[in-house]
């Protein structure tokens, strides 16, 4: 067992996991709903170009507060790469994508799932334990999460966005997962850590720059004030408060415990989805929902 998987692990109990977990899940179950609104004329690529220039400076600035140095080992350089292009550009490239295809709440609750690449991986790298209750409570989520995509393919008239929309959310899903992986080796503990994420940042800000001016030319921008705050609330609240506290939580609880978070973030996108989106309810989706919810918390309860 290598010291990745050895480090001490904190309990739900700690305030220091308990209270974050908390923020971050609230906080990223609105944030589906707001990508949503997003998604008007303006290009994706260029809508997540300007999140993360405003995120990355919004780092800049927490770190001069906080009196930190932007340095880090050149031993942290890769682990800058991985996440920089991981967590910051593909991540979000699928899941704008996906999303213009899903509704938000559908998106959230498939990106739940994230706890099943998280825990292989971490099996592969940091040579965690999978155990079968793991297993079989997985099956089972995938089972509801089939169910509910099963009802969005046959509410779009089986139009060829809604495969494409479930294949650009599993690609989010597993980037995300190197990522989040990829934070909890021992190579990236040895980083400062609020340094090491402002670099990844500041990396995947100028690629999506870079894609945005290849991809859709020149810059475009939407006037209405609600795409201006959505924004800053993504930027700012949904990515700088949240990512250092979520990275946090994986170094203090593991991959796979962290992708708890997975479970209740999506109550809240569903719930959103309803009120916002007149997301339609039968028997099937209330059956995958509450399927894939206890498949999610059987599965994290073995991995535990």
């Amino acid at each position: 067992m290598t010291g990745g998987a050895r480090r001490q692990r904190l309990s739900f109990a700690d305030p220091r996991v308990f209270l974050p977990f908390c923020l971050v899940a609230l906080i990223w179950g609105s944030t589906w709903l707001v990508i949503k609104d997003q998604i008007s004329f303006v290009p994706p690529s260029w809508t997540i170009a300007y999140r993360f220039v405003i995120a990355t400076a919004a780092m800049l600035v927490l770190l001069t507060f906080r009196r930190e140095k932007l340095r880090i080992t050149k031993a942290g350089l890769p682990i800058v790469a991985i996440v920089g292009v991981t967590q910051f550009v593909m991540n979000f490239h699928f899941v704008y994508r996906a999303e213009m295809s899903l509704t938000s709440g559908i998106v959230a609750l498939f990106f739940a799932l994230i706890m099943i690449p998280n825990s292989i991986l971490a099996w592969f790298v940091l040579r965690d334990r999978v155990s079968m209750g793991f297993v079989v409570g997985s099956a089972v989520a995938i089972v509801g999460v089939g169910l509910l995509l099963m009802h969005e393919y046959d509410m779009a008239g089986a139009r060829e966005g809604v495969m494409l929309g479930v294949v650009l959310a599993i690609l989010a899903t597993v980037s995300a997962s190197v990522a989040n992986v990829t934070q909890a080796t021992e190579r990236a503990h040895a980083q400062p850590f609020l340094p090491l994420l402002t670099f990844s940042m500041m990396l995947g800000t100028a690629i999506n720059v870079a894609l945005a001016l290849v991809l859709d030319g020149a810059p475009v921008w939407d006037p209405r004030p609600e795409y201006g705050f959505g924004l800053l609330y993504l930027g700012v609240v949904g990515s700088v408060i949240t990512f250092p506290l979520y990275f946090t939580l994986i170094r203090n609880m593991g991959a796979g415990r962290a992708a708890y978070i997975g479970v209740a973030t999506p109550i809240l996108a569903m719930l959103l989805s309803t009120l916002f989106e007149g997301y339609d309810w039968t028997a099937l989706t209330v059956g995958g929902s509450l399927l894939a919810l206890a498949g999610l918390v059987l599965a994290l309860k073995a991995r535990s």
